[in-house]
């Protein structure tokens, strides 16, 4: 039983560790592509590569995981940004382990059966056996463990598969590290390179510059040409390439927010509420009957609540009472059940009963004071722990290390910290009867017993149903082509939504947006959406105004985008105009300040690594051509990213010599492999045929 539950208590972490593997992070990023429309697809498939399909139902296992990973992360029942993360990272996984596996295939790369039962046997064992092995403090593996678990095991055949999960993900692990290593092996720089690089981060250019900004000429006197747009696309077309098909949608959000009449109301209630409240004959029982928000009746730390509360319970006595206080978007009500010194943390071991197999609750508990009486005598603790406990701990003589409250079980935490050193205590918890030692009790803080209820501040049947009433209202009188009029007209606020992927999480103003997403990626363009959609705080009418293809985009597409750079090229032609003339006859940089009556600014110390103009921004195409300059000789009009400039050079201050090139080529060796690494992974994916349906199911 110790080695089932050991390994139960890890499966949910070696499945995410398969599907979320070390170098996925950064090698997979936003690069994987979406294919044909999610309404072709078969109804299993949630998508597919190089035609090695992914099947709905082990991917949803995967991502229930991925997603309780997240939830025990940071905190929360989950949300909408925290299911598309978790629906990412599964698929992440897939696409990584089809299209790593032939690329090991391609390149030979391989774990012999040797290489893996050292990573699991070995004096190097794999990370994820010093995980699941290692002492938590030292770190160091007990083999004589991991051979008897892997060996007895493999006898159950519901442990085989954890333990067959277990080799695959250290198999896994120990083939990324050899790609890992065979791209950046492949890596070099040479000494020309790293010096390079030394003089750009260190040789200082000073100067002084004229610079006439795009800002001055109005836009509304600037006329753009059909040519000017279709220049610009053209020199740039590389720039509109779109990785994945993408919707834009327009939207109205009708506000279900509590009005004043909703919030009075609320105040009443929970007036009413905490007049019971004092005088309720139990305590725990009513604030979780009441409580929208549940909070363990155990004793806490400070800290542990909202602040406007924290600071004022943990000062009082027991038998307190404390609210209604509003904070944030809802009251609380506190009464101080009882208020003690207690541990900071706790250092036990336990001996785990399962009361289902020895008879029932009382049989367990009659044997656990037969062994409590056993180590009064003298018996070894860690001696019985390996006999009888159903723990994985049993190993290691029933030591659960050292924890802080809210680690262990109410029952658990309170036998451990309301105990004392040397004490053995036998209690009942979900998990069975422990009989628990207390080993160690470290530092001392005031902790508090709370009956706590939070009431939030909600809006009203009658508030929602006029918030639906308008929605709907609006659904039923607007056309594809009048949208934004009839909103305009009604005084609505009208949202919008740019760019959106087909698995994305979130949208501008929206909170919950997954469904609306999922009609959109149905629906043409011009289409209003044909449902209310229900946020946590509004209802919501949609329209699609824009469909985006993967591959390159049209200029009709990107017209719209491209308007306010192409208008600034128009200008800077105006006044590169005006800067030509004024070099005229000017013999320096005063000269032509005076003929276009700016100042002529000086700049110090600029680096061409850092192509920051202090009061002019970034401007790479000026720094570029300062320190491509000869000291003393006027430039010509350069159009930069805010204006048109020209400058002088004063001169330059050249570094010292590189001292240590080796330094210098390894700290951008590293760089450029990390870069590798992941354009390694964009050319397997720009040459592999991915289809991506996920919108289909999530």
């Amino acid at each position: 039983m110790g080695l089932m539950t050991f390994l139960r208590n890890r499966a949910g972490y070696i499945l995410i560790g398969a599907i979320g593997f070390a170098i996925v992070a950064f090698l997979v990023g936003d690069a994987i592509n979406v294919g044909k429309p999610f309404w072709a697809a078969s109804q299993k498939v949630v998508g597919s590569v190089d035609g090695e399909e992914i099947n709905i139902d082990e991917f949803g296992a995967k991502v229930d995981q991925s997603l309780a990973q997240f939830k025990q992360q940071y905190g929360g029942s989950g949300n909408a940004q925290m299911q598309a993360m978790a629906v990412d990272n599964v698929w992440q996984g897939e696409v990584a382990k089809v299209l790593l596996g032939k690329e090991y295939s391609r390149l030979g790369i391989n774990v012999s059966s040797d290489e893996l039962a050292d990573l699991i046997k070995g004096d190097n064992p794999s990370p994820l056996i010093v995980q699941y092995f290692g002492n938590p403090q030292t770190g160091k593996v007990d083999r004589a463990q991991v051979i008897r678990t892997f060996k007895e095991g493999y006898k159950d055949p519901n442990m085989a598969k954890q333990l067959q999960a277990v080799e695959e993900e250290i198999e896994r692990q120990a083939l990324q590290q050899k790609y890992v290593k065979f791209v950046t092996n492949s890596v070099y720089v040479t000494s020309l390179e790293a010096n390079d690089e030394h003089v750009n981060r260190n040789k200082l250019a000073n100067f002084k510059y004229v610079g006439l900004e795009y800002a001055s000429i109005p836009d509304a006197s600037v006329k753009i040409a059909e040519s000017d747009y279709s220049d610009y696309y053209n020199d740039n077309k590389q720039r509109f390439e779109n990785p994945t098909e993408t919707r834009a949608f327009e939207y109205v959000a009708f506000s279900v927010n509590p009005t004043k009449e909703d919030s009075a109301a609320v105040k009443t209630q929970i007036e009413k509420l905490a007049a019971d409240f004092k005088t309720s004959a139990n305590d725990s029982l009513f604030a979780a009957v009441n409580s929208d928000v549940k909070v363990p009746y155990t004793y806490l730390t400070k800290g542990k609540l909202d602040p406007a509360v924290d600071s004022v319970v943990f000062n009082l006595p027991a038998g307190s009472f404390y609210g209604p206080k509003l904070s944030g978007n809802s009251y609380k009500l506190v009464k101080v059940i009882d208020t003690r010194f207690s541990p900071d943390s706790v250092k036990a071991s336990h001996i785990l009963l399962d009361a289902s197999k020895l008879g029932g609750v009382d049989k367990a508990i009659k044997l656990a004071d037969s062994l409590k009486g056993l180590i009064q005598k003298g018996a070894a603790f860690a001696t019985l722990a390996a006999e009888y406990s159903v723990d994985g701990s049993k190993d290691k003589g029933g030591d659960l290390g050292t924890f802080v409250r809210g680690q262990m079980v109410p029952e658990f935490e309170n036998a451990a910290f309301n105990g004392n050193v040397g004490d053995l205590k036998i209690v009942t918890s979900q998990f069975g009867v422990h009989l628990i030692k207390i080993e160690k009790q470290i530092g001392s803080s005031k902790v508090a017993k709370l009956a706590y209820i939070e009431k939030s501040l909600m809006a009203s049947n009658k508030t929602k149903d006029a918030a639906y009433k308008k929605a709907s209202s609006f659904l039923s009188e607007v056309k594809g082509g009048n949208f934004s009029e009839l909103a305009q007209k009604k005084g609505y606020t009208l949202g919008v939504a740019d760019k959106i992927t087909p698995t994305q999480g979130f949208a501008p103003g929206l909170d919950n947006p997954r469904q609306l997403i999922r009609d959109a990626y149905s629906a043409k363009a011009g289409d209003v959406l044909d449902q209310v959609y229900q946020m946590d705080n509004s209802f919501v009418v949609a329209r699609v105004t824009d469909i985006r293809p993967k591959g390159t985009l049209p200029l009709d597409a990107v017209k719209k985008d491209i308007e306010p750079i192409v208008r600034n090229i128009v200008k800077a032609k105006m006044l590169k105009e005006k800067v030509d003339k004024a070099l005229q006859g000017a013999g320096n940089i005063d000269q032509v300040a005076q003929k276009l009556a700016k100042p002529a600014t000086p700049v110090q110390n600029v680096v061409f690594a850092n192509p920051i103009i202090p009061g002019a921004g970034q401007e790479n195409k000026v720094v570029g051509a300062v320190f491509g300059s000869q000291p003393g000789k006027l430039s010509k009009a350069i159009d930069g990213e805010r204006g048109v400039y020209v400058f002088s050079v004063d001169g330059f201050t050249n570094p010292a010599p590189l001292a240590n090139t080796y330094k210098q080529k390894e700290i951008m060796m590293q760089a450029t492999a990390q870069r590798s690494l992941g354009a390694a992974f964009q050319a397997l994916q720009d040459k592999s045929d991915i289809k991506d349906n996920r919108v289909k199911f999530y």
